[in-house]
């Protein structure tokens, strides 16, 4: 993890950079389709939910949620994600959900910059990752 300077433009550039963006789409895609079918089951895309801890912490700190109530949650985010409810997300649903949440996140940040722990394999790194290449390059 390592904290980065984040803002909503950085990550409104990543999106619309489509080559950066479906890049890291489909190699999460294909690391998280463990049994290569080109869907992702519950079950697959369940650890990459659970890994986020989104609903496990409460600014950092471990929180004990109720299990059906965290179920619940996860049962909803997999029904965002599969929008044929067909009960597996292919590599467009996938791509097109991340992009709107990424979107949403970027909407909620705004232009200021703020600084946040990031995940080292997590979009929003790679986003920031990119834009200093950028800046740099």
């Amino acid at each position: 993890m390592s904290v980065e300077l984040l803002d909503g433009a950085t990550i409104v550039s990543f999106v619309e950079d489509e080559e950066a963006f479906n890049g890291l789409i489909h190699d999460r895609f294909s690391n998280l389709d463990t049994n290569h079918d080109g869907f992702l089951s519950y079950s697959e895309i369940l650890k990459e939910f659970q890994s986020m801890r989104v609903f496990e912490t409460h600014f950092g700190i471990d929180v004990k949620r109720d299990p059906a109530e965290l179920a619940h949650v996860y049962d909803s985010l997999f029904e965002k994600f599969d929008h044929d409810a067909n009960g597996a997300v292919d590599l467009e649903e996938f791509k097109m959900e991340t992009k709107r949440m990424m979107l949403a996140m970027a909407n909620g940040l705004g232009f200021l910059p703020v600084q946040m722990l990031l995940e080292e394999d997590s979009f929003l790194k790679k986003a920031v990752e990119r834009e200093a290449m950028k800046m740099n390059g």
